[in-house]
């Protein structure tokens, strides 16, 4: 067998290994964490089909799962626990993007990849660079660090935001909150809630995306303040049709039933974004950010997640 054939040979076995892999991360026993680290895994390999677009597809799966996790919020939930995260909210957004500037100036930093990173640290993680990247003319590696940084503190926040609730004996909804404010992609926090609890991830799912609502007017005021283009506004679709389940499931109560399988299954579709997540981190792509980028992210985060639990654990 000449080396083409072996090869192709390779490719096969790995796209299989990869398919099942992800088919187990439907199981109900395979929780958020153990399918991250099992895509890493793979990834780490070289078992990941290079041939198929796997960002593209974990962006569609996991817009199609927030939105199916809308038909199982409560509409008046959702609203008292946007209202009264309200402050928090927003002030955690605002003293986020303010330390990133002081931050990375600090640092000595590039001020497009550190106003990357703050973004995504006070907003919604991959979501929020998206979208502000194009609207500061940021360059696709400058993005790519923002990206790699926040991907690689996302997948320690999996296993590190259970393990701190559960020792600091924090209640569904209080741990809902943290994690929706202190944890960058909602993919994470969903999954970190999810871990902890239905409570805590219907609290956490709503104030969230309530979060992510501001990625309009920052990529806004990020394109006049970096001299960007106001017109390349990515903005996530997701966040609409989210609202609308919500909407739905509150007018059409009857169909109960059918928005308790939607939602059912979008966790499990969320375990599997998880699974996809994993497959894109890889030991080469977390070392070729280099170290200023990981620590400003650190810092940052932990000054949201630090200064956000005292705050809900004392003065909520």
């Amino acid at each position: 067998m000449n080396s083409s054939s072996t090869s192709q040979q390779d490719n096969k076995t790995h796209r299989i290994v990869f398919i099942c892999a992800g088919l187990l991360c439907l199981a109900p026993f395979i929780s958020s964490p153990m399918a991250l680290v099992l895509g890493f895994t793979l990834a780490s390999l070289g078992w990941v089909p290079v041939q198929w677009n796997i960002a593209a597809l974990t962006k569609k799966l996991l817009s199609y799962s927030i939105i199916g996790l809308g038909f199982g919020i409560n509409l008046n939930a959702a609203i008292e626990a946007s209202t009264h995260n309200f402050g928090l909210i927003v002030g955690s957004i605002f003293f986020t993007l303010s330390l990133g500037f002081v931050l990375t100036r600090a640092l000595k930093f590039d001020h497009v990849t550190g106003h990357l990173i703050a973004s995504g640290t006070a907003i919604c993680g991959g979501s929020a660079i998206a979208a502000v990247a194009p609207a500061i003319n940021a360059r696709n590696d400058q993005t790519a660090t923002a990206l790699a940084c926040v991907f690689v503190l996302n997948s320690v926040a999996l296993f590190l935001f259970p393990a701190l609730g559960h020792l600091l004996n924090m209640s569904q909804y209080d741990f809902g909150v943290w994690s929706a404010i202190a944890i960058h992609d909602t993919s994470s926090v969903v999954g970190a809630a999810s871990a902890y609890g239905d409570e805590a991830l219907k609290t956490a799912t709503t104030i969230k995306l309530a979060r992510a609502l501001w990625i309009i007017p920052i990529a806004l005021v990020s394109a006049m303040l970096f001299g960007g283009n106001k017109r390349k506004l990515n903005l996530p679709y997701f966040i609409g049709f989210y609202c609308l389940a919500i909407a739905v499931a509150h007018w059409l109560p009857q169909f109960n039933a059918i928005y308790d399988t939607l939602f059912m299954m979008s966790k499990r579709a969320l375990v599997l974004c998880l699974f996809l997540i994993g497959a894109g981190i890889t030991v080469q792509k977390m070392r070729a950010s280099g170290p200023k980028p990981l620590l400003l992210g650190v810092m940052l985060w932990a000054a949201i997640g630090i200064t956000s639990l005292v705050y809900i654990l004392y003065f909520q």
